[in-house]
């Protein structure tokens, strides 16, 4: 983005076919925000996906670690042994054909914090916030904020009625013109508010 330098939309930058990005979501970082996939995105052999929603704000640091760290801890030892090469190679069943917890997905309208770490599988739902250095190592619900190592609810942003009506509005899918024209009560205003902004009301 030219006015902010360290701010990159990431749908453009994406290649891999294991992650899916949103319209307006992007990475902030100061020095390497094009290198999001291959820094930020850690041991993404498949074929679980990394899947971001619209309009989310990942703050410097944010990382993902996927399904392909993971070690076996059901014997001896934890050790990959096949990745090592040679003789070794011919067990990288054993580190192929470990249990996963599948897709890594984040909501719409995500706030990850600074130097945030979201695990494998886990679940962010729609409206979400994550604390600055919080370890998400389980499914956040919609309009939740986390925080801590690992990561705890702390408080919802809605009561549960309001989040029903928020998931029913989504207002991540407006027209980008109407959205445009009601931004401030995107924003800023109430539930009621939004209701009434609604496309077709």
């Amino acid at each position: 983005m030219p006015e902010h330098p360290r701010v990159v939309l990431l749908k453009p930058l994406v290649t891999s076919p294991l992650i899916e990005v949103g319209d307006y979501s992007y990475y902030d970082d100061p020095d390497a925000a094009t290198e999001f996939e291959t820094r930020n995105v850690l041991h993404h052999y498949g074929p679980e996906k990394l899947v971001i929603g619209r309009f989310c704000a990942l703050a410097t640091g944010v990382r993902f670690l996927m399904n392909g760290a993971n070690h076996r801890m059901d014997g001896p030892s934890t050790f990959p042994f096949p990745v090592m090469g040679g003789s070794w190679a011919e067990h990288v069943d054993l580190i192929t054909a470990l249990p996963t917890r599948g897709d890594t997905v984040v909501g719409n309208d995500v706030w990850l914090g600074h130097g945030a770490l979201v695990m494998p599988g886990v679940r962010i739902g729609h409206g979400a916030v994550v604390a600055s250095g919080s370890v998400v190592v389980d499914d956040v619900p919609d309009y939740g904020i986390v925080g801590g190592n690992p990561a705890r609810l702390i408080r919802t942003r809605f009561s549960g009625p309001d989040v029903t009506r928020l998931l029913a509005l989504a207002w991540w899918d407006w027209p980008v013109e109407h959205l445009t024209r009601h931004l401030r009560t995107v924003m800023s205003g109430t539930v009621e508010e939004l209701e009434a902004a609604a496309p077709g009301r």
